[in-house]
């Protein structure tokens, strides 16, 4: 059916998409680490943002305006606070791509080394596990035989559609009986498909799971208390109750928890 003229019109208005305009709101170190700080999908008051940001509380009110009006944040009003959060995961999306082009940030104490170590080892990818753990998960439910289509790697060479940080397309993984059994016996709640989504873990350059199945699983290993958030931003640790649980639910080895 034909688009109506009106429709055409509008269209034919719309140019290339404005990459520097999006770069532009970037650009400002204050923005970029509150977007970072949002990263795990959880939504944080704008005090806390000012305070990742190293900025006065007037100066982080304009920068969340200006990633608001970008569409790369959503506010909710509570009350007399504010809360913001990513827009979507297309906005975790982003940040995975870009912490894979972007040049390493300078190590200038230690506190600095050991957040990028933790990053590396284990963190949401906005709503699911990523990095060395989420691969290791992801790997440990193909090496049981509780999901099938691939075997977890990334060859860049051979790949059609997928890239690094970014959701997959190229695998139809999918879970077999046995696994939406053992992970519904860990008390995940799955979705009707056995159809897994997955990503191209930019660390790691392997997949990890993502979808609903991977932010069901994440959602209740921190519930179990396996995993625990770290106090800002997207690095999770594995507990002293998940190094004892891991290896008997998901058959991880130690060397899987790194820190």
């Amino acid at each position: 059916m034909p688009f109506p003229a009106d429709d055409l019109a509008t269209e034919a208005s719309r140019g290339d998409a404005d990459v520097a305009a999006l770069g532009s709101v970037l650009a400002e170190p204050a923005r970029a680490r509150m977007l970072l700080a949002l990263g795990d999908g959880r939504a944080l008051a704008a005090s806390v943002l000012a305070s990742e940001a190293g900025v006065a509380a007037s100066t982080a009110s304009g920068h969340l305006s200006r990633l608001v009006d970008a569409r790369l944040l959503d506010v909710l009003p509570q009350g007399r606070h504010r809360y913001y959060r990513l827009a979507g995961p297309q906005v975790g999306d982003l940040l995975e791509a870009l912490s894979r082009v972007a040049p390493a940030a300078p190590v200038r104490s230690l506190r600095q080394g050991t957040q990028a170590e933790a990053l590396r080892s284990a963190r949401t990818c906005y709503d699911h596990l990523a990095g060395r753990l989420g691969v290791a998960v992801f790997g440990a439910l193909l090496e049981a035989g509780h999901v099938t289509g691939g075997d977890g790697t990334h060859d860049p060479l051979a790949a059609h559609e997928d890239r690094l940080s970014a959701p997959g397309r190229d695998v139809d993984y999918r879970l077999t009986p046995s696994g939406r059994s053992a992970l519904t016996d860990l008390g995940v709640e799955l979705p009707r498909s056995d159809a897994l989504r997955y990503c191209v873990d930019w660390s790691e350059q392997r997949h990890h799971m993502s979808g609903a199945a991977g932010r069901a699983l994440a959602g209740r290993l921190l519930e179990l208390r396996w995993l625990r958030r770290a106090d800002s931003g997207r690095a999770v640790f594995v507990t002293d109750l998940g190094r004892r649980e891991l290896p008997l639910a998901l058959e991880l080895e130690p060397a899987d928890f790194g820190h």
